[in-house]
């Protein structure tokens, strides 16, 4: 179990992930919450990661910091997500070792499995064939991170356990069309649509792959019954156990932006893997399930889009 006063380090907390893991913690009375913008402190900066656990001494990490994107922003920057990524995982993981974190929770991604994995992707699936290359680097810089917290766990006895969640949307999601996700880069084209009073939609791709999409504040509520229940070195996911073809997604976007035209589909742009359902019956068997169903949690994140990404 966590107390509520233990020292909580949440690492990437002003991203998605990270403020939905604020709110649930400071909602469940969590009251010694340590988090650090990167004008305070530069996680890419070894010297500077273990400055800061040196003197504050957290005894729970999350790492939720990455760098992140879509299709097009993971194939345009390897290097960068590659990079950027390695550096980050690697300074809070060493320091909080060093520093002597008791629990440590490491957060990847469903793009870890290998494109044509078994679906639902159990697991054991991790390594077992080559990855989407559109999305290979962070694949990889994430993977690396899973196998230095089960390194950790091997050679010192360290309790660092990874979650992969699956495609994850809700609020403070980036809704930039160049860097964005398909959930939120279809909200914002439907709602500029509608706004045009055009009368066609351009997706990209056939429509036809299929994805599973969790409200990023079910993963809050996962990830807290992790850190209590969870303390084994081995990948756990993170999912709601559905899916969806991205014409469905598109579909029901549509219906709760009120854009009424119709969708076309540009066939020159990247599907990216088929399909990508996680196999979330070790999850299930903790006693965890979802809350938000997709067209609500769809609803509540285009009303949050509307407060705070609309002039």
């Amino acid at each position: 179990m966590i107390s509520k006063s233990e020292k909580i380090f949440l690492a990437g907390h002003r991203g998605m992930v990270g403020s939905a893991l604020v709110r649930r913690l400071e909602a469940e009375g969590f009251k010694n919450l340590l988090t650090r913008d990167r004008s305070k402190l530069d996680l890419a900066s070894e010297s500077a990661v273990a400055k800061f656990f040196a003197e504050e001494r957290p005894t729970i990490v999350i790492v939720a910091a990455a760098k992140v994107g879509g299709i097009k922003a993971n194939n345009d920057f390897p290097v960068e997500f590659l990079l950027d990524n390695l550096l980050i995982q690697n300074n809070v993981i060493r320091s909080a070792y060093e520093s002597g974190v008791r629990k440590l929770l490491f957060l990847g991604s469903s793009c870890i499995y290998p494109k044509f994995a078994p679906q639902p992707i159990p697991e054991t699936s991790l390594l077992d064939g080559p990855l989407e290359p559109t999305n290979e680097a962070y694949a990889i810089a994430k993977i690396a991170g899973i196998k230095l917290c089960q390194a950790y766990n091997r050679e010192y006895g360290a309790n660092f356990i990874s979650a992969m969640p699956t495609n994850l949307y809700g609020p403070n999601d980036n809704f930039d069309l160049e860097t964005s996700h398909v959930l939120p880069a279809l909200l914002r084209k439907a709602h500029e649509a509608k706004t045009r009073k055009d009368k066609k939609l351009i997706v990209w791709g056939t429509g036809k792959p299929r994805r599973e999409f969790l409200h990023v504040d079910d993963l809050a509520s996962a990830c807290l019954l992790l850190l209590e229940k969870y303390d084994s070195p081995e990948i756990i996911n993170v999912g709601c156990g559905e899916d969806v073809s991205i014409r469905e997604l598109a579909e029901l976007i549509c219906d709760v932006v009120g854009f009424n035209g119709e969708l076309a589909w540009d066939t020159t742009k990247p599907d990216g893997t088929p399909r990508k359902l996680l196999d979330v019956t070790k999850l299930r068997a903790l006693g965890w399930k979802p809350a938000i169903t997709l067209r609500n949690g769809v609803a509540s994140t285009y009303e949050w889009f509307r407060a705070n990404c609309v002039k």
